[in-house]
């Protein structure tokens, strides 16, 4: 992937938080940790802050599906969504880009902006064969 960080155009990312009291890494970021109980402040005025991770590169696909029921405005017969797990074992669901999905695999996990129903812009995973 190009990094065009260097041009003003920002790279999408998706990021997990560590608790900086035991080190357990979240996904999404709750606002209390559930291993020891450290509160996150978003705004990092009270509480430490909590260290942000990037979730991409290899994972392993823990389950699939199609999805025939599109929202208007997709020409696609179907979209494949997984759930898959990262090295660090988080997990994270996204679009599959796939021609033949199995359960196990290994796939590379980039970020991708994209677009809702609502046309409100959002940073989500696109899983792929490497």
């Amino acid at each position: 992937m190009i990094d065009f960080s260097a041009y003003g155009v920002k790279t999408p990312e998706v990021y997990a938080v560590k608790c900086p009291s035991c080190g357990k890494l979240h996904y999404p970021a709750p606002m209390i940790c559930n291993k020891c109980g450290e509160r996150r402040d978003p705004s990092g005025v009270i509480f430490k802050d909590w260290e942000t991770v990037s979730l991409s590169g290899e994972c392993k696909l823990l389950a699939w599906t199609r999805v025939y029921a599109l929202p208007e405005g997709l020409d696609m017969q179907y979209l494949l969504f997984g759930i898959v797990e990262f090295p660090n074992g988080l997990r994270a669901s996204g679009r599959l880009e796939v021609d033949k999905p199995e359960t196990g695999m290994k796939l590379n996990a980039r970020v991708e902006t994209m677009d809702n129903s609502k046309g409100k812009e959002f940073d989500g995973f696109i899983f792929e064969s490497f």
